[in-house]
């Protein structure tokens, strides 16, 4: 019996590295494996390798090469970012209940070192109120932490009236991007953000890189969480992963290039699946449907438990949640905070579309859904 080929529509856990990446990766294993920091022939070769590296994310946000930190993925940049700024002497953070588990984590964290943290709910449709916003900000607010787009439902906020409401009280803006960067058009500089975290994986490049943007205001209040030698201006030391410092240059020249590309293609086979997949009896989809990143869509189908649903479809990838929670069965706390029931939530499944979906994939998916989530919902109709 032949293997059945994989249906990946989860590409917001995270994405196949582009082949063009992983070319341009390979001789900093092998041909140029100099550390960047040595002071040799070698190690400068590398060493212009990784700034021409931080040229290209910056480019990709319209930054300046000297306020990217490169680090582990996006969950370290969003460590950095909040508990860097630990030493101020404000010390009330707000954020949205809706956040991933890597900035509620550590808001968390920041809790029990004596901030005081203020956790909004967002309308129905994932949106944040930004006159409740602007109401719960006080004169000892540091910092907001919101997402760009969300990983689960692909709910973009209007990032332009936080950072003016934020400007206005003098607050800081944490912005977590990792949804957003390379595949949306994203400025840090026309949208005022002060730090904004990134990941490389998210946008066909290697698992394990990422970047911190820092802007020159913030840069002045950030305190370093990792020490050592000093590297990257003293705010993150340790050796860098050149190989995947080069693949995040890579996949962020390749998505300028290719961003509007990409956009057009998959948000027509996004908008395919969708329609196919809401002829199933009272499915409907979660979240805003006209401010959403063009890849994602999360679908309740009702009477289907989501788990059952996803291991029954077996070689069609998709997801019931955020990756790093995919262990548990516990309803989406994101679902949840716009208001879903337990049921509805543990009903609903998220679709992620990348550069290699294919629409052949997509007729199978909806096909295969919609044939197995009417076999559960029978069945649980019968019990």
């Amino acid at each position: 019996m032949s293997k059945q080929k994989i249906i990946y529509l989860d590409n917001n856990a995270t994405t196949r590295v582009d082949e063009r990446v992983l070319d341009t990766m390979v001789p900093y294993f092998s041909d140029f494996y100099a550390n960047s920091t040595s002071t040799h022939l070698a190690g400068l070769t590398v060493k212009e390798a990784v700034e021409n590296a931080a040229w290209q994310t910056a480019d990709l946000i319209n930054a300046n090469a000297d306020e990217i930190i490169f680090t582990s993925g996006a969950t370290e940049a969003i460590n950095l970012a909040i508990k860097g700024l630990a030493n101020q002497d404000r010390k009330h953070i707000i954020t949205m209940q809706t956040e991933h588990k890597a900035v509620l984590e550590t808001c968390h964290f920041m809790e029990s070192i004596g901030f005081e943290v203020t956790y909004l709910p967002t309308a129905a449709d994932g949106l944040l109120d930004i006159q409740l916003l602007e109401e719960i900000i006080t004169d000892k607010t540091l910092v907001f932490i919101g997402m760009f787009s969300n990983n689960e439902t692909g709910v973009i906020q209007n990032i332009s009236a936080i950072s003016e409401t934020l400007k206005v009280k003098n607050v800081l803006f944490i912005c977590d991007a990792t949804q957003g960067v390379g595949k949306i058009p994203i400025d840090v500089k026309k949208l005022e953000i002060d730090f904004l975290a990134l990941s490389a994986h998210k946008f066909y490049g290697p698992k394990g890189v990422g970047a911190l943007y820092i802007s020159a205001k913030a840069k002045v209040k950030l305190k370093p969480q990792i020490l050592g030698g000093g590297q990257q201006r003293k705010l993150r030391s340790g050796t860098l992963n050149v190989p995947g410092i080069i693949g995040l240059g890579k996949a962020s020249e390749i998505a300028v290039n290719e961003l509007e590309k990409d956009q057009n293609r998959v948000s027509l086979l996004r908008d395919k699946l969708e329609k196919g997949l809401l002829q199933f009896e009272g499915s409907f989809v979660n979240g805003n449907t006209e401010n959403r990143i063009y890849n994602t869509t999360n679908i309740c189908f009702p009477n289907v438990n989501s788990e059952q649903l996803i291991l029954a479809l077996g070689n069609i990838s998709v997801s019931n949640g955020a990756s790093c929670s995919a262990v548990t069965t516990e309803p989406s706390h994101v679902l949840k905070a716009m208001g879903l029931s337990d049921e509805d939530a543990l009903s609903s499944i998220r679709f992620s579309l990348g550069r290699f979906t294919t629409e052949e994939e997509i007729d199978i998916a909806v096909e295969r859904v919609l044939s197995l989530a009417k076999e559960f919902a029978a069945k649980a109709l019968r019990h």
